[in-house]
């Protein structure tokens, strides 16, 4: 098996496994019952399948100026992504959205 075939592997088991992981991020926020279990899904699995993806770009691009760019993108979403999921569900405290509880059924 050649370097090539192997980063190649690499790349696409990243990129289908990001897919994977936004699929499923996007059917738990259209199972989960209230906004706050909806958000949990938002903010961690379309986190993680936008990071394999942009993790299977940057091998794929191979060591250029291209997978810097997009080490950059990587780096800033794991700052936002974390921080705008606590900002959107702090608003919708204020705003008097309360969770779901098992006693509300």
């Amino acid at each position: 098996m050649s370097i090539v075939l192997f980063w190649d592997i690499i790349s696409w088991v990243s990129l289908l496994g990001g897919g994977f992981f936004i699929i499923t991020g996007s059917i738990g926020i259209l199972r989960f019952p209230d906004f706050f279990t909806r958000l949990h899904p938002a903010g961690m699995t379309d986190t993680i399948g936008a990071a394999l993806i942009l993790f299977g770009l940057m091998v794929q691009a191979g060591p250029t100026q291209v997978s810097a760019k997009l080490g950059l993108i990587l780096l800033f979403l794991f700052f936002t992504s974390p921080t705008a999921t606590h900002a959107i569900a702090k608003a919708a405290l204020r705003r008097k959205v309360w969770p779901v509880l098992d006693t509300d059924k």
